[in-house]
């Protein structure tokens, strides 16, 4: 007979056996927990109760060449709600309420949409996730966008509302806003950025095209945190700064840019064109000094946009240039002996036949000199010129100066224009293109063109970007400037070129209205009919150009003004060449660049008797 004491041990053995199991079981089980998965369970706990926190740089800025500032980052907040968290009874409406007190743009309704606690499940595609029973699969709503780019000042306000009404539903992330502190001013060119996703995302001009250098850098901050989110001292702990974006310096100077901008506002209102675009260029440099178009609009009010008004039609648009090109084939023929100012061209009366195909002057002229045909603009005087050069040196001659190549600016929608080969020319062509017609040029094209006539023969690399400077350490990498090429094999050549350009702007010439008191100034007026596709040429409708530059002789800048379908008026020397000398008057003055004595008018009266 057993005794109590062995009952009871009997007992005990029973249940270390049947716990021996269970124990084993617990063993493996802790053995996987701690060994086989113990890297899968760790880092589900440091999901727990570690917190990434991510910051942002500031995008690049934009300056002109003296550090003017262009294009700004203005602190902001951008503040969204986490729906979820509204779990009393009214807070949804309550919130809602008081966020359309706040931003009255938006309405009650649109706010308390927002703040729906639950949204409909969708997978990766898109798609919506249904149950079994067909309907769709919902999930708490954790993000609801509320307002971007709220000032510091209202989200401190709508932040202590949130907080006396107890609404924790509402967070607040610092960042910053893309702003044009100069309004319109150069805004084609500069561009601008949208909100995307809560980021900058480049849509137009420089902002885009150095999209990637001026975008900031993300940072990140991991560490280890307490239940109530505050950071631990010991732990993992990573950080990452974040970087600013890179400041562009542009060659544009603000006050050139001003004074171009100022004046073309009134000639768009006085003639009233489709498009008139300008550009005031450094020929020593090749530094793009202003530019501008009208249309234009003001990236801090999107709704002044539109796509005429946004594209840089300066470098976009191709147009046929006519007389302001004529310069440079009568430029290579003295410069290669074919021609010189004194050598007589028979121009016909106004009215020359060629192959069949009239060619007309806009005056009846007998003969003239060369210097006579760039001085009066005569159409048959230049196609002569272009005949004793023959096709492939007037195709050599205007391939030399630009023509057909594009200019390289930081510009992805500039067009090279259009110079075909002699092997696609037809009879017309060497009549045609010397003067203009036939052939497709960008105003940028004939701009670079130019500064190679003002520049002693030298053609510069036109340059819109002077330097890159990373904020971060301060290091600045300026652009070169790269070496011009000279065009002409004789200097002599060149000035004579430059003499007949002179008379242009003097009595008699066809830009007699571009003269300054106490400057020369050479250029050449245009004036050509529009072709459209599929139409040909139409009737009252032209581009009127006119280029120049001053000091003539020294000169300080070239200048181009171009206007599409002027209304009232269409030839250059009315409705372009106003425009220049009073944009050229403000930027001397300006410059600093005094008038020459003994050519103001006081200082040239013939005196009596003589």
């Amino acid at each position: 007979m057993q005794s109590t004491n062995d009952k009871i041990r009997n007992r005990i053995r029973w249940v270390a056996i049947l716990f021996i199991p269970v124990v084993i079981v617990l063993a493996v089980r802790l053995y996987f927990i701690q060994v086989v998965q113990h890297e899968f369970y760790l880092e589900k706990a440091r999901a727990r109760y570690t917190t990434t926190k991510v910051t942002a740089g500031k995008r690049g800025e934009i300056f002109d060449f003296h550090g003017n500032l262009l294009v700004s980052n203005v602190p902001c907040v951008h503040i969204t709600a986490d729906p979820s968290h509204l779990k009393k009874p009214g807070q949804r409406q309550r919130l809602a309420y008081l966020l359309a007190a706040e931003f009255p743009e938006k309405s009650y309704q649109d706010f308390y949409d927002r703040l729906v606690p639950t949204r409909t499940k969708k997978d990766e595609d898109g798609n919506v996730v249904l149950k079994e029973d067909g309907t769709p699969e919902t999930v708490p709503n954790r993000y609801a966008m509320i307002a971007r780019g709220v000032s510091l000042e209202k989200a401190a306000q709508v932040r202590e509302i949130a907080r006396l009404n107890k609404l924790n539903a509402l967070f607040f992330q610092d960042s910053y806003m893309r702003a044009y502190p100069k309004g319109s001013l150069l805004s084609n060119v500069l561009g601008f950025t949208n909100v995307v996703d809560d980021s900058d995302v480049a849509q137009i001009g420089l902002e885009k095209y150095f999209d990637k250098q001026m975008t900031a850098q993300f940072g990140r901050e991991i560490y280890e945190r307490d239940r109530i989110g505050r950071p631990l001292l010991y732990g993992p702990h990573v950080s990452e700064e974040a970087r600013d974006g890179r400041n562009l310096y542009l060659t544009i100077s603000e006050p050139i840019q001003s004074i171009l901008e100022e004046e073309l506002d009134a000639s768009f209102a006085e003639w009233k064109p489709a498009t008139l675009y300008a550009a005031i260029v450094d020929p020593k440099t090749g530094n793009v000094l202003a530019m501008a178009q009208r249309p234009t609009f003001d990236p801090n009010d999107r709704s002044t946009y539109t796509d005429a008004a946004g594209r840089t039609r300066i470098a976009e648009d191709s147009i046929e240039p006519g007389s302001i090109i004529k310069p440079f084939t009568i430029g290579k023929a003295l410069d290669w002996g074919f021609v010189t100012p004194e050598t007589e061209i028979d121009c016909d009366k106004g009215t020359w036949i060629y192959l069949g195909k009239p060619l007309r002057d806009s005056h009846p002229y007998d003969k003239l000199t060369v210097a006579g045909v760039i001085q009066k603009s005569s159409n048959i005087g230049t196609a002569k010129v272009a005949m004793k050069l023959g096709e492939e040196r007037v195709y050599q001659a205007l391939r030399m100066f630009g023509f057909g190549e594009k200019t390289n600016l930081p510009f992805r929608t500039e067009t090279s224009g259009y110079l075909p080969r002699v092997s696609k020319w037809d009879g017309l062509s060497i009549t045609r293109f010397p003067i203009g017609y036939g052939i497709r040029v960008t105003p940028l094209q004939m701009l670079r063109a130019y500064c190679a006539l003002a520049n002693g023969g030298r053609m510069p690399q036109l340059r819109l970007v002077d330097r890159v400077e990373d904020p971060s350490t301060g290091e600045i990498q300026h652009i070169p400037v790269s070496e011009p090429v000279q065009l002409f094999d004789h200097p002599e050549k060149h000035r004579e070129l430059i003499d007949m350009m002179i008379k242009v702007t003097q009595k008699g010439g066809t830009a007699y209205k571009a003269a300054l008191p106490g400057y020369e100034v050479a250029g050449k007026t245009g004036t050509s009919r529009k072709y459209i596709p599929g139409r040909g040429y139409v009737g009252g409708k032209y581009f009127s150009s006119f280029v120049g530059f001053v000091p003539a002789r020294d000169p300080a800048f070239v200048m181009l003004v171009t206007m599409d379908e002027p209304t009232g008026a269409y030839y250059a020397a009315t409705v372009a060449v106003p425009t220049f000398k009073r944009v050229s008057q403000r930027v001397l003055r300006h410059m600093n660049i005094p008038p020459d004595p003994a050519l103001l008018p006081e200082n040239n009266r013939t005196p009596a008797g003589q």
